[in-house]
């Protein structure tokens, strides 16, 4: 039958079409579609040859390694310009104590997700110096269920006490099957260390006695401390009684605190702490401070406990802070968020603490702590005396200047992390 000059021009336009479409497909896929396709006709078929089955082959390998050199030469490119930005590292921290939260919101300045305090599961993401960190908190983060997806760990453990420390040799030895199956390469430990500075838990631990810990920054004034692998880091408010992040305002420096000190906490008998509640009374000055004794430590603190606390702070120009086990007490710096100028009693506590001219508290003293310390609260009344005599305009600058020093105390803390962990994690990098 002889096919019309027209639907024979129409099948060949058609066949044309068909034919350029093919070969098109062919170009832009992949080798390994081929090969794939390839092996599905020779199993399917057993007749036909993956060359008999695509004439094109030689074409479509030339494409592929045409557009293989440009994709190594556009990523060699954006190799240049990378060299050209700064390396950055990934630190990524299990925050196990409470001062992990100091650590992050308060000295690191770090977001935290949810915001509720007392959520089970907490992080967040920051960036500090070259490093990029992400933090993981909350009672939910135990071992084996926190994602690692870098290999430089900060762990924050308590060893204040024999059960703290049961716990928190749990996760180091947790930490040390990760680093001996290579998925850890370096570790930092923050420790709230024993208030009589015995940590000798951690020891065994650090990598110059065999362990695998880089960097140990300890709270309190251990002995143990060297600046070299083992760092003094700041007790810090307390976290784990919900003292939250206080932002300095115009308000907080410059109003009319109706009280010259305060002093709400625990009176323990025979104690420095009954010493300063006799002295107050004897002299009068009880009526021109705020206090509330109690006879027995509370571990927990009520909204109300805790908004009466706050206020006390900041609505007095000083604030007492008699020795407990150690000198140094969660009360200092919570005096200093509030521009309240904490009065220290400057006494060494039994112990192993480290002794000297400079301690205790000589990481506050080196960083020129704006405080007024006293050995005995006979010293009390004469401080008050002068406390009296002082003008509203000297008080509003002697606050903005504590409150300025603390700022500069935390970026201090902030930057001597960031820079240690930089060297002594990436020193190679």
């Amino acid at each position: 039958m002889k096919i019309p000059k027209r639907k024979l021009f129409l099948l060949i336009i058609f066949a044309y079409v068909a034919f350029s479409l093919y070969a098109a497909y062919n170009v832009f896929f992949s080798t390994k579609v081929i090969s794939r396709v390839h092996r599905v006709v020779k199993k399917e078929t057993g007749a036909l040859s993956a060359r008999d089955w695509n004439p094109w082959e030689d074409e479509q390998v030339d494409y592929n390694s045409a557009l293989t050199k440009k994709r190594d030469a556009f990523k060699q490119h954006l190799g240049r310009i990378d060299k050209n930005k700064p390396k950055r590292y990934r630190v990524q921290i299990w925050g196990k104590a409470a001062i992990g939260i100091y650590l992050w919101e308060h000295i690191l300045e770090g977001p935290l997700n949810p915001t509720d305090k007392i959520a089970q599961w907490r992080e967040g993401e920051l960036k500090s110096g070259k490093i990029d960190f992400s933090f993981y908190t909350g009672p939910a983060v135990v071992q084996g269920h926190v994602p690692l997806d870098m290999n430089s760990l900060v762990l924050v453990l308590n060893g204040r006490e024999q059960q703290k420390v049961s716990y928190s040799t749990r996760w180091l030895e947790h930490v040390q099957a990760l680093v001996q199956s290579h998925r850890v390469s370096h570790v930092a430990v923050v420790l709230l260390g024993n208030e009589h500075c015995n940590n000798d838990f951690i020891a065994p631990y650090l990598k110059r006695n065999g362990g695998f810990v880089d960097l140990l920054f300890l709270v309190y004034d251990s002995p143990s401390v060297n600046d070299k692998d083992v760092f003094q880091w700041p007790l810090g408010v307390a976290t784990y009684r919900q003292f939250p992040m206080i932002r300095p305002n115009t308000q907080l420096i410059t109003s009319n605190r109706p009280y010259l000190c305060n002093f709400l906490g625990t009176v323990y008998k025979n104690s420095s702490r009954e010493t300063l509640m006799q002295v107050l009374k004897q002299s009068g000055l009880d009526k021109e401070c705020i206090t509330t004794a109690r006879e027995m430590w509370l571990a927990q603190e009520t909204a109300e406990s805790l908004r009466r606390y706050q206020t006390a702070l900041a609505q007095s120009e000083l604030t007492l802070c008699p020795v407990g086990i150690n000198t140094e007490c969660y009360r200092i710096y919570e005096a200093c968020s509030y521009g309240s100028v904490p009065v220290v009693e400057d006494v060494l506590t039994p112990g192993t603490c480290a002794a000297g001219s400079s301690s205790p508290l000589r990481l506050l003293k080196a960083a020129g702590a704006p405080f007024i310390f006293i050995s005995d609260w006979k010293e009390l009344p004469a401080i008050l005396e002068r406390e009296r005599a002082m003008s509203q305009e000297q008080r509003v600058d002697r606050r903005r200047r504590l409150l300025e020093w603390y700022a500069s105390f935390r970026q201090q803390m902030k930057e001597r992390f960031t820079e240690v962990i930089e060297e002594t994690f990436f020193k190679d990098g």
